[in-house]
């Protein structure tokens, strides 16, 4: 996947220049995007300012530790009950 040559404050920054009432057309050409680019980043990034974008970003981190906990646990959960398993049918 392509990375954006803007960083996410930057697009914020941008979306709210077209908030404040400057057209839509005049902001996508002065930043050099396309129309199609404002409105995928609105519907991602509307609405937010910088800090509550660190808050998502901080959250979403969290949540992949998270997802790694829990998958490591689970299949040390499903090796622990295959050796029961084979324990039980070894007597």
């Amino acid at each position: 996947m392509r990375t954006s040559r803007f960083t996410e404050s930057q697009i914020v920054s941008i979306l709210k220049e077209a908030d404040n009432g400057i057209p839509i057309k005049d902001v996508v050409r002065a930043h050099g995007i396309s129309v199609p680019t404002y409105y995928k980043w609105k519907s991602r990034y509307g609405g937010m300012d910088v800090a509550e974008l660190a808050r998502v970003r901080e959250l979403e981190q969290e949540n992949g530790k998270l997802k790694r906990m829990y998958a490591e646990l689970a299949l040390e959960n499903a090796a622990i009950k295959d050796l029961i398993a084979k324990k039980q049918w070894g007597h």
